[in-house]
């Protein structure tokens, strides 16, 4: 299965025990925080769908889902895996304080897993890299998740093409570190992620409306 994702996970305790079966949406600090993450833009609230629908949002669409200590976003504009994605990312690692947060990225077209994580709002690794260009960017100390695929590099093996497979390193991330579980996987008390609710938000140019006001 080919993943495309452009997802932010953050939570205040173990990402196990943070996501999990029965957690109820705070409609209101979800549609606070769009805001935030858009403040020239008029957001409005488009009801409510499951984190399998939202992993790859188009570019007029948000995705929020805020649990009180634990959040989640999905937003396009983490795809471009640039400066933009990065301020992205800090800020949203800011929204919930005192928490982990963790972005992922894979992206299809390059075939490439971008991942950042953050503890207390201060970026402790980022890391990118592509099946053809291999490891473009490798900054911080690794995390456990980790130590499996970056073996045959660190034993001399070059990095053109990726001797790893870029989704499964992205997504052995996310278990470890987003989510406390594999994004398919359900849990003995039912929870399954990708069946998260989330709030969906339209993106509306002000500009756009305020000439259409005339």
């Amino acid at each position: 299965m080919a993943w495309s994702i452009a997802l932010a996970c953050a939570s205040i305790d173990d990402p196990a025990g943070a996501f999990r079966q029965g957690l109820i949406p705070d409609l209101d600090a979800a549609a606070d925080l769009a805001r935030r993450l858009y403040p020239e833009s008029a957001i409005v609230e488009s009801g409510d769908t499951v984190l399998d629908f939202a992993l790859w949002p188009y570019e007029d669409e948000l995705f929020v889902g805020a649990y009180g200590d634990a959040l989640i976003v999905c937003d396009r504009r983490l795809y471009g895996v640039d400066d933009e994605a990065r301020r992205l990312a800090d800020q949203i690692a800011a929204a919930l304080p005192g928490a982990t947060c963790g972005v992922l990225v894979l992206h299809s077209v390059v075939s490439g897993c971008w991942f950042r994580w953050y503890e207390r709002d201060r970026p402790q690794r980022d890391v990118f890299v592509t099946v053809e260009d291999g490891v473009v960017v490798d900054l911080g100390e690794r995390l456990p998740a980790e130590a499996p695929f970056w073996k045959a590099i660190d034993e001399g093996a070059p990095d053109v093409p990726l001797p790893f497979d870029y989704e499964q390193y992205g997504l052995a991330l996310a278990r470890e570190h987003l989510l406390g579980r594999g994004l398919t996987e359900r849990g003995r008390d039912g929870f399954l992620p990708l069946e998260l609710s989330v709030r969906r938000f339209k993106i509306r140019s002000l500009t756009r409306l305020g000439g259409n006001a005339h």
